[in-house]
Formats: C-alpha cells, sequence, structure tokens
C-alpha cells in the first residue's frame, strides 16, 4: 500500500501551519482525500501540490526561514545542529525519505524540519537540540532506502 500522510505530516514536511494548508485546499491548490474526517495525501497529492509555482516559493521561503531563524539566534543554551542534506532521489525514495523524518520527528522534541522534492534531489534541513538532531541523523544513516 501508498505511504498516505495527513495534514499534520503535511505541516511537519512544510512548516506551514494547518490551517495555511486548509485554505490551500479550499483554494484546490492542494489535493486529498478525507476519510473519517481525517485528510489524507499521496505522494502524488504531494507532488502535485509542491510543484505549484505560489507554493514552490512559500516552501522555500519556509526553508530559509529554519536556517535564518537557526543563525539569528544568539542566546542558545546549549549545543545545537542545524543540518541541510541534498540526497539526489526518484520521487519513490524521496517520498520514503520524508515519511522516515515525519514519522522520526514525531518521536523527538524540540527539532524544526523542512522537506522539498524539486527536479531529482530531496532536501532535508533540520534544527535543534544537538543530540535530537544527532539521534535522528544515526537513524536515517542506518535506515535503507528503496530506489
Amino acid at each position: 500500500m501508498d505511504e498516505k500522510y495527513t495534514l499534520n505530516d503535511l505541516a511537519l514536511m512544510t512548516g506551514f501551519t494547518t490551517r495555511t494548508l486548509r485554505n490551500y485546499l479550499t483554494q484546490c491548490l492542494l489535493t486529498g482525500e478525507k476519510t473519517n474526517g481525517v485528510w489524507q495525501f499521496s505522494a502524488e497529492d504531494i507532488d502535485r501540490f509542491f510543484s505549484e509555482p505560489f507554493v514552490k516559493e512559500g516552501l522555500r521561503i519556509k526553508r530559509s526561514s529554519v536556517v535564518f531563524d537557526f543563525m539569528a539566534d544568539r542566546r542558545k543554551k546549549e549545543e545545537r545542529f542545524c543540518m541541510i542534506l541534498d540526497i539526489p532521489a526518484s520521487v519513490k525514495k524521496g517520498n520514503e525519505i520524508s515519511a522516515f523524518f515525519c514519522d522520526k520527528i514525531k518521536e523527538l522534541t524540540d527539532i524544526r524540519f523542512n522537506y522539498g522534492w524539486d527536479g531529482g534531489i530531496c532536501r532535508v534541513i533540520i534544527s535543534g537540540a544537538a543530540d535530537a538532531v544527532a539521534e535522528m541523523m544515526k537513524a536515517y544513516c542506518t535506515a535503507d532506502f528503496n530506489d
């Protein structure tokens, strides 16, 4: 069965609020299926959404804000990491990677995450407490993604 993503998963991946995503649903920029009152999105729905020019620009801004906010914060009281991964990937592999990070982010606290796929490159940006980011990266490095 193909991976399905919820509105909360999509919010984690993009940095958009669920309210913004609901507005995109109303505007038909985002399509999905509502089952038992829960929005679900296929990989194709997400790929189509990411391909919208208006959405692409919003995603670019959100990705930049994760890095900018990390660099602008001068009051850090503990070690913090900000990592950018650019991974050459098919749409299928990109979807597996996004699902992996969506699942992992739910297990950890104090993490900011952004995901994007464009033209064969999967970009993942993660920032947060050093131990949490290191734990996530260790899990990523030992995961097996099909291509």
